[in-house]
């Protein structure tokens, strides 16, 4: 009779980890025979397999894994759309299944904690409501959205005058980070006395970006800056700006500090992003999913660094 494992469910940005699956006998014995392989596994369910910082995510998570091969299995999924939630929720039952916004996501993680399967709660803050409406109980691993948006909007402000005029490029709406980012900017415009003539959601999408960018810019000719929620949707506005012929006059920054940007603070494009540490995220996430698993203690939320990056702390 096969033995059932510890496994863990980790879903990104939104995100999660979670445990227990059907055992594998891929082990050798010292006469050949199949012995179980009682390593937790742990499965990643990334929100977007096209957005560069995901893709930074779980290739942090599989060099974690790699230097620890004895501790854990790693599974990596994800989506190719990071608004399609539906798909985030088939993927986290078939995990359930094979016992291998994120209101949505709820239901499919309180199926998961039903099948034996502990959730680790990574970057993308479930809703707090919906958890205790299901009567869960998820630890949070992530970065403070709301400090990082403030300390890159304190930074734009030193570089532009009281009152100048600044657009704000929201991701997904209803997304904790995008309600966070958009919420610490405003901190800081506010003290600043900078004005937002414009919000708007991209969606977290770069063609988007663009187009809504354009459109911001011909509605506000003397606009001097715009926070983008993601560095994805900076790089839209980073395109209409050029378009338009004002890159001398509107300052752009982002989040998430992706190579691409990185470049563009280099050449003066960009003028700030902001670090949360993609290649670790995942792994500060297992590490604490595999904390659970060992432990019959309720976790407490874990706090991740962000940090402002602009030219001054590049090579």
């Amino acid at each position: 009779m096969r033995e059932a494992i510890k496994f863990v469910l980790a879903i990104l940005a939104l995100s999660s980890v979670a445990g227990c699956g059907d055992q594998e006998l891929d082990e050798h014995g010292p006469n050949g025979q199949t012995t179980p392989d009682r390593r937790p596994t742990v499965a990643l369910i990334m929100k977007s397999l096209a957005n560069e910082f995901f893709v930074t995510m779980a290739n942090g998570a599989r060099a974690h894994q790699a230097a620890h091969k004895g501790q854990y299995r790693l599974l990596v999924n994800g989506i190719k759309n990071e608004i399609d939630l539906a798909e985030q929720v088939s993927l986290i039952d078939q995990m359930i299944a094979s016992n291998a916004g994120s209101k949505a996501l709820v239901p499919a993680l309180s199926r998961a904690v039903t099948a034996g399967i502990a959730v680790i709660n990574i970057d993308n803050r479930l809703d707090r409501e919906i958890l205790e409406e299901y009567n869960l109980t998820v630890p949070f691993v992530g970065p403070n959205n709301f400090r990082g948006a403030k300390l890159v909007g304190q930074f734009l402000a030193t570089q532009l005058a009281s009152g100048a005029e600044v657009a704000i490029l929201e991701g997904v709406t209803t997304a904790y980070n995008s309600g966070r980012r958009t919420a610490g900017f405003n901190a800081a415009i506010d003290e600043a006395r900078l004005t937002v003539v414009a919000q708007q959601s991209a969606q977290w999408d770069q063609t988007k970006a663009v187009t809504i960018t354009s459109a911001i810019l011909v509605q506000h000719p003397a606009l001097a800056a715009i926070f983008c929620a993601n560095d994805n949707m900076a790089l839209g506005a980073v395109a209409a700006v050029t378009q338009a012929g004002k890159s001398d006059q509107i300052k752009i920054i982002g989040f998430d500090n992706i190579s691409a940007v990185r470049s563009l603070i280099k050449s003066g494009r960009i003028l700030a992003t902001v670090d949360q540490h993609a290649d670790l995220l995942a792994v500060y996430g297992i590490e604490t999913a595999l904390e659970a698993l060992s432990s019959s203690v309720t976790l407490a939320d874990r706090s991740t660094p962000v940090d402002l990056i602009t030219i001054d702390r590049l090579d």
